[in-house]
Order: C-alpha cells, then structure tokens, then sequence
C-alpha cells in the first residue's frame, strides 16, 4: 500500500448564606470534574487505535528544497514500510501542511517509536499529537494498491471544560452530539470518532456545508468547544466508506 502524504451583622450572615450556597455548588462541579477527568482516563485504554495529528510547526528550521526533497523521500519510505507492516492503516495530508496518521495500536509509546524513524518527525518538520482513538461511525480500513485520492472536510473538536462549566457540559456534550446527527449534517458523514469522553473528537464530512451550519453547534456557540475545519486528503475507502 503506498500513500500521497504533504508536509472566568444580618448582611453578613445573608452574605454567609449565599456563598455557602455558592461554595457548595463550586464543589459539586469541582466533584463531576474530577470524574468526567477519571472515566475519560480509564476509558481511553479501551481505544483500539492511535491517531496522530501531525500540525505544521511555524517554528521549523528554514531548509533548502534540496533538503525538503530529501526528508520527503525518507518520509514516504517510512509510511510505506508501516503500511506494509500493517501498523499503518490510513494517512493522508491537510490542505496547507500537516496531517495525519491513524495506528493499528492502542499505546502511544508504540505509535511513537514506530514513527522515531521517519526523517521528517526526526527533524521536528511537525508538531506530533498521539491521541486514543475510538470511531463512532465508520471505521478504519486500510485500502488497496488502486485507490483514489479524494479530499474531504476534517473538524476538530477540542472541549474547554472547567470547575467552572463542569456541571452544565455533559448537557452540552449531549446537544453537540445531537446537532452533528441532524439530516443536513449526518447525511455528509464519512466517519465520526473520539479521542476521550470529552468530546476531543472528530468529524470528516463529504464536502463544505451551508455557512454557519456547523458554527451553530451548541457547545460551541456556549464557548464550551472549539472548532477547527481543514481539508484533508486521504485514500477513498480509508474509513470504509463507499
């Protein structure tokens, strides 16, 4: 298999009684905190695969084309010999640098020394995200030698949770999940997954949809969720689709 890959006194005592009431609800939130935190952690070593996000890293030494050609060289060669091995099952690159990887394994040591020896990763071309990764819809398929490189709309859902908003976001969460299962949206979905119980997810997406579509997602308009669109290219069949 061979993949295409671009680099927030009464007075007193009333006063007392409002901030009990305030105290008490900061530790209620500061309790589901902690343990959304847990689960996420434990939950994660069921994952069966490693994502890694490679992002273009602005402070990468300058190099001559000569020696971007050569990184290139060895960095193809890498994912190659991976995919041959079957350690890698999908790549592809992001419009404008970076990319990513999906890993047939669950530790991100092993997903770290596995790509120790790409030139490019050697040379600190990227800043390297390793993340448990658990798709939702869809899946991972490695393709065959006779794919077709086509290029789809990749989202990347990070969640901004504190003792702060804790007790309002698994609510939240849920309407998130909702709004990217509405007709409009669902029916351009290639493949959903998650990196945690969070909501660190991803959603890559046939091609764009109407404007404000997906910024009218409820997490994010609380300020609770960022979101992050690029293009990828990527093999077709990379996530089982047709």
């Amino acid at each position: 298999m061979r993949f295409v890959f671009r680099f927030g006194k009464n007075v007193w005592l009333i006063h007392k009684k409002k901030f009990n009431v305030v105290q008490n609800t900061y530790m209620r939130s500061l309790v589901l905190f902690l343990l959304v935190i847990c689960a996420a952690h434990v939950w994660a070593q069921d994952r069966p695969y490693t994502f890694v996000s490679l992002n273009s890293n602005p402070d990468a030494a300058k190099i001559t084309k000569e020696e971007s050609d050569k990184l290139m060289e060895g960095h193809m060669a890498n994912i190659n010999k991976l995919a041959s091995e079957g350690k890698l099952l999908a790549a592809g690159p992001f419009e404008g640098g970076g990319g990513i990887f999906i890993l047939n394994t669950k530790s991100s040591e092993e997903a770290a020394s596995w790509l120790g020896t790409d030139p490019g990763v050697q040379a600190k071309r990227w800043r390297i995200e390793y993340l448990p990764y658990q798709p939702r819809i869809g899946s991972v398929c490695p393709v065959s030698e006779d794919y077709e490189m086509v290029d789809y709309i990749f989202i990347r859902y990070k969640p901004l949770i504190s003792k702060f908003n804790a007790g309002t976001y698994p609510a939240l969460l849920e309407n998130h999940d909702n709004h990217i299962r509405q007709n409009e949206i669902a029916n351009q979905i290639v493949t959903e997954g998650s990196f945690d119980d969070e909501g660190n997810s991803i959603l890559i997406l046939k091609m764009e949809l109407p404007s404000g579509l997906l910024e009218s997602d409820p997490a994010v308009q609380e300020g609770l969720m960022t979101m992050e669109v690029k293009k990828l290219y990527i093999a077709r069949g990379s996530f089982c689709e047709n």
